[in-house]
């Protein structure tokens, strides 16, 4: 039987969306770049501030960035749930970190995170 082990997205610039996501989830952060990454990045012309791909790790799947050269034409067929205790004090927390409100409904919020990818904020029941 398979285990879920990432969950990747494709974006336009990955190193940005990946620290906006680890601000987005509790208990979650850009993976750390040691020494031989940071050595490989170089040599391919890369930073890990311009890193075209980047993991988010945290107690669930890792989420991976990776930039694409296409940019996003269509509705999401897959995007992330998240919920908070206080979901209208979580949305304001969203759109101050770059997300934009897109619909909201009785029990769940639809955003846009900075790249316009849907994800949905509610609360616990």
């Amino acid at each position: 039987m398979a285990a879920l082990r990432e969950i990747v997205v494709d974006c336009e610039n990955a190193p940005g969306l990946a620290r906006f996501w680890a601000a987005v989830l509790d208990g979650y952060d850009v993976l750390p770049y040691d020494d031989a990454e940071i050595e490989r990045l170089a040599g391919l012309g890369f930073t890990p501030e311009t890193d075209p791909t980047v993991g988010v790790g945290g107690p669930g799947p890792t989420l991976f960035f990776q930039q694409v050269p296409e940019p996003k034409s269509v509705k999401n067929r897959v995007h992330l749930d998240v919920e908070a205790p206080d979901r209208a004090a979580e949305v304001d927390r969203l759109v101050a970190l770059g997300a934009s409100v897109h619909s909201v409904h009785d029990r769940w919020t639809v955003l846009l995170d900075p790249e316009g990818n849907e994800f949905c904020v509610s609360q616990p029941g």
